[in-house]
């Protein structure tokens, strides 16, 4: 029987061949650029795999996205830039330093007490890591708490991850009903905005509120932008506040919305219309129909 080992130098063997000449065409054009979307796609099915309990589709996902490493180290390994061995040793490395309540002699009985020496030891190296770097840096990229939370994530993981970082030193809400009127003051904010908001709807009179395309002029548009931004805002840090990963929590709301809907469509269907052909009264009264076949199962 293979060891773990020689499973994965079968594996790496395998992508260097690929992308060897005389391998898979569609392979060997690939860059880091054009990668970049599948590393994504992959992720996110590694989460649905997750939500759904699905194990055995888990195992699957995992290796698509251990593929993606592969890819990456390859096509780095062929410009000399490095090879899945310096991924592997970086990684071990970063593991050792940042449990030294593990492998060295710093105390830590609690997980908020490992979560404190994380930070502390992240924002060590980082500091390190520009001082060996020839590029300019400035304080603020050097000495935040919440440097190195990419932009390019998205915006609740993002949200998420710079709330928490400021938590951890203090910056937070000593109770969660703080979060709540914090909530019901940035609410008010966007009433406001609201309240003198020239605006237009191409299917006024249409069904509930935002089911149609609002027109908004450009001047308030942004304004509109800041208000709703807070809204997300304090909505992750409840979720953070009660230990939820609101990206989760917002994918399961959306299936469970398309659940019910089609429900609704598969109802309509029967008679030979669509949702476009019902009334406002029937598509709710659809909906609660369905919320309701949902607790029979």
């Amino acid at each position: 029987m293979s060891t773990t080992g020689e499973r994965f130098d079968r594996a790496v063997e395998i992508m260097a061949r690929l992308r060897a000449p005389g391998g898979c065409p569609w392979d060997r054009e690939q860059t880091f650029d054009t990668i970049k979307p599948y590393t994504l796609e992959e992720a996110y099915e590694v989460l649905e795999a997750i939500d759904n309990r699905d194990w055995k589709e888990l195992t699957g996902e995992l290796g698509d996205l251990l593929l993606q490493v592969l890819f990456y180290s390859q096509m780095a390994r062929e410009k000399g830039y490095f090879s899945i061995d310096d991924v592997l040793e970086r990684l071990a490395n970063k593991l050792v330093d940042r449990h030294p309540h593990v492998f060295g002699e710093v105390k830590a009985d609690t997980s908020a007490d490992v979560l404190r020496n994380w930070e502390a030891l992240k924002a060590e190296e980082k500091k390190k890591n520009a001082n060996s770097h020839s590029r300019e840096t400035t304080d603020a990229d050097t000495d935040s708490v919440l440097s190195g939370v990419s932009s390019k994530m998205p915006a609740l993981l993002e949200a998420h991850k710079l709330s928490s970082r400021a938590a951890h030193v203090g910056f937070d809400w000593p109770e969660i009903e703080g979060l709540f009127s914090k909530l019901e003051e940035e609410t008010q904010e966007l009433r406001e905005e609201l309240k003198n908001l020239p605006v237009k709807s191409d299917r006024a009179g249409r069904g509930v509120a935002g089911s149609g395309k609002l027109e908004i002029v450009e001047s308030a548009r942004e304004r509109l932008e800041d208000e709703v931004g807070d809204l997300f805002f304090v909505l992750v840090n409840i979720a953070r506040y009660l230990s939820l990963d609101p990206e989760s929590a917002l994918r399961k709301t959306n299936r469970k919305f398309k659940r019910r809907f089609q429900w609704m469509e598969e109802r309509l269907r029967a008679n030979g219309r669509g949702p476009a052909q019902a009334s406002m009264n029937e598509l709710d009264e659809l909906w609660q129909q369905a919320k309701q076949e949902e607790t029979r199962r």
